[in-house]
């Protein structure tokens, strides 16, 4: 064959087109190899100290062990978590910035009528992190006792107890109304910035109670610094086998638990979705983790990325249900 310029031009641009080809084909697939190739921001919507605070920084340092990259908390919090949602939910879609927020995302929608997010629409869920009971605490010093003797004082000064929680709108809020609906009693609610400041004002005796998440209250029980007087649903968790469940108490059907899940913005490519989500499993396999976990009476989230959607859907609804029947509003 006679090699002119011509066939010499058009063998190497078939050459180039077929190059960005395969190129083309594999950048997927190589940015699903190589995320994360830098450092992920982490948005926690509460401040450090609180419920998901407790969970996202054991998390952050398994994942930084394992990938080499760290995994950056972000704290933003205000009004129930929602400040941190609406930030999160503006970020790139790079698989970047992620975020981690719990059940009062679910409640936020029945109590705040103007969010500028929508937590079905405006991200991806990508997983169930973990699931703890809610657990009623007070400081000792100014209800002692157990639960019998807690309930007497609430009933003979109706108004005069009050409880803190993470804001209004959050779990601890309605777990608050929730249980004097069921128990016919009245307690004053006095929201915070996020559980841990409402935490640091129990022990400190600035209020009487909360209606917490084992997640951040665990190593307060623990240290003797607040007390539990019973943990929601059916039976004891694992972790305080010596605190009384609601069902056995009288009331079987306080049934409340906090979750934390994982989610990032709308738009982030599928194939960084399916690494974030291995990454975070593969951490969460860890010893450590898992210790962490029971240690705080949590359960590690089985769910995959479309049944923690369809989960996220069922609580929005199930939250709405509950605002309305106990009348909740936002101080």
């Amino acid at each position: 064959m006679t090699f002119t310029r011509q066939t010499f031009n058009t063998r190497r641009d078939l050459l180039r087109l077929a190059a960005a080809s395969v190129a083309g084909s594999s950048l997927p697939g190589l940015a699903q190899a190589t995320w994360p190739t830098k450092p992920v921001t982490l948005v926690v919507p509460f401040p450090a100290g609180g419920g998901t605070d407790a969970f996202a920084r054991p998390l952050s340092a398994q994942f930084s062990k394992l990938t080499g990259k760290q995994l950056i908390i972000d704290n933003r919090g205000g009004a129930g978590g929602t400040v941190g949602a609406s930030i999160a939910a503006k970020a790139p879609a790079d698989g970047y910035t992620l975020f981690m927020g719990a059940v009062h995302h679910a409640i936020a929608p029945s109590m705040y009528p103007k969010l500028d997010y929508d937590i079905e629409k405006d991200f991806v869920p990508l997983a169930l992190m973990a699931n703890v009971p809610q657990v009623l605490v007070v400081n000792p010093r100014l209800v002692p006792g157990e639960f019998k003797d807690f309930m007497a004082q609430v009933q003979k000064n109706p108004g005069r107890m009050n409880y803190g929680s993470a804001g209004g709108g959050t779990s601890h809020h309605l777990a608050g109304e929730l249980f004097k609906l069921q128990t016919k009693t009245f307690i004053t609610h006095i929201p915070y910035r996020g559980a841990g400041p409402a935490l640091q004002d129990l022990i400190a005796g600035n209020v009487d109670m909360m209606f917490d998440g084992l997640g951040s209250s665990a190593v307060h029980i623990k240290s003797g610094r607040i007390k539990a007087l019973m943990v929601s649903g059916g039976k004891r968790n694992p972790a305080f086998p010596n605190v009384p469940c609601a069902a056995e108490l009288g009331l079987p059907d306080y049934t409340v638990s906090t979750w934390y899940g994982l989610w990032a913005p709308k738009g982030t490519p599928a194939d960084v979705q399916a690494r974030i989500v291995d990454e975070m499993r593969r951490a969460a396999a860890t010893e450590e983790l898992k210790a962490i976990w029971a240690s705080n009476g949590a359960e590690f989230g089985s769910l995959t990325p479309t049944q923690f959607g369809s989960f996220v859907s069922s609580e929005v609804k199930r939250w709405a249900v509950v605002v309305k029947a106990s009348g909740a509003k936002l101080d």
